[in-house]
């Protein structure tokens, strides 16, 4: 049984996947990665698992669920794979493992990118409930991540205290 059906409110455990070719061969360094993380434990969440793997959505999926089953993380964040080359497979990948889906969260990221550049239209990333776990993609840039998820993270929590339990409701 997963264990984070009990975790206190504002200590959520965090697992941050880079989808890299090149970085999973060390050909790149994972800057989208460190700054997820940086930024996740600056607000502090706990950064339990990081990992960088290559662009296969097998590897991906298997990633994603044994973290939500295994009850590793609260949250999910991905980096990386949520364009348009053929290698690109991180929403599929936990499209494949979702049991809920959370549109509001990319349709947000994509109106703030929008008025940054109009390429944010791009952005096939999703948003996704497996258990009692929050993922959620990012883009692959560190400057798209930047933006994108200091547009989000003051609700990330809320949105955990609702699904972990420690909140009821939405309304304020």
């Amino acid at each position: 049984m997963p264990n984070n059906q009990h975790q206190e409110r504002g200590s959520y455990r965090a697992a941050v996947i880079t989808a890299s070719d090149k970085g999973s061969r060390g050909e790149r360094e994972d800057a989208s990665g460190k700054l997820v993380r940086e930024m996740l434990e600056a607000v502090g969440y706990t950064v339990v698992h990081s990992v960088i793997l290559p662009d296969e959505q097998d590897l991906l999926e298997r990633e994603l669920r044994r973290l939500c089953d295994e009850g590793i993380a609260d949250l999910i964040l991905t980096t990386g794979g949520t364009g348009f080359s053929q290698r690109d497979r991180t929403p599929e990948a936990t499209l494949a493992v979702a049991q809920r889906l959370v549109p509001g969260i990319p349709e947000a990221m994509r109106m703030q990118s929008m008025a940054i550049t109009k390429r944010a239209m791009l952005s096939r990333a999703v948003a996704a409930i497996r258990g009692a776990t929050l993922i959620v993609n990012l883009p692959g840039s560190p400057k798209s991540v930047r933006e994108n998820l200091e547009f989000v993270m003051s609700e990330l929590e809320h949105g955990l205290d609702i699904l972990i339990g420690n909140d009821s409701e939405c309304a304020r």
